[in-house]
């Protein structure tokens, strides 16, 4: 699920016809798992052609290593984890408050981070010592946080937030909030949170940061 503006990555190999796509995501998907299961590490390209149902010459046909399969996983999750920005909010069509945005996009991004945690545990441990990776999620996290304190610059000029609010420190220090919370939450354990009493503080406290206000009603 791509909603980002793309960002340059390792150059695919391969052909590039209908069977040669399905196969290399089916090799991404494949390698998924294994890094699931075994982490980075231990990870064989072996153990992730036999699970695609290929040779293990077939996989280098696709990638050149087990580092470039890994990044286009990574990659895709964050992809994933990004969608709400685009599909609520930022999307025109989604009808609803900036309060409501915030709360609906904060809820989809701790279901995707839910539901992916095990393998986006795996990619937080290899972003600490592969600059490559590392650099590329941070140029999505650079354009995405521009985004949000554009947003925030917007509501301001509206009245609807705080003036006196730093936009991009905002952007980040919530941004920030966001993810650590669902990292040490759902990635580490270290605590426990009802799923839906953690949607809703989070969003509490994004909006008393902010200071937002409800936009006033049009005259009747």
């Amino acid at each position: 699920m791509s909603t980002a503006v793309p960002v340059e990555r390792d150059k695919p190999v391969g052909p590039r016809s209908r069977k040669g796509a399905a196969t290399r995501a089916r090799l991404v998907e494949a390698a998924k798992a294994v890094f699931e299961e075994d982490g980075f590490l231990d990870a064989r390209i072996s153990d992730i052609a036999e699970r695609a149902g290929l040779s293990h010459g077939s996989f280098y046909h696709y990638f050149d290593s087990k580092e470039q399969i890994f990044r286009e996983v990574a990659m895709a999750l964050t992809d994933l984890l990004h969608a709400p920005l685009s599909t609520v909010i930022f999307n025109p069509a989604f009808i609803a408050s900036p309060q409501e945005r915030i709360r609906e996009g904060i809820r989809q991004y701790l279901l995707s981070y839910r539901q992916e945690a095990r393998i986006i545990g795996v990619v937080e441990q290899v972003s600490r010592y592969d600059e490559h990776l590392t650099s590329v999620r941070y140029d999505y996290q650079e354009r995405d946080r521009e985004r949000v304190a554009n947003s925030i610059r917007q509501l301001q000029l509206r009245g609807w937030v705080d003036p006196d609010v730093d936009a991009v420190v905002a952007a980040s220090a919530l941004g920030a909030m966001v993810t650590r919370f669902a990292e040490m939450w759902l990635v580490q354990n270290l605590f426990e949170q009802d799923f839906d009493e953690a949607v809703e503080q989070l969003s509490r406290l994004f909006r008393n940061a902010l200071n937002l206000r409800e936009p006033s009603a049009p005259p009747a």
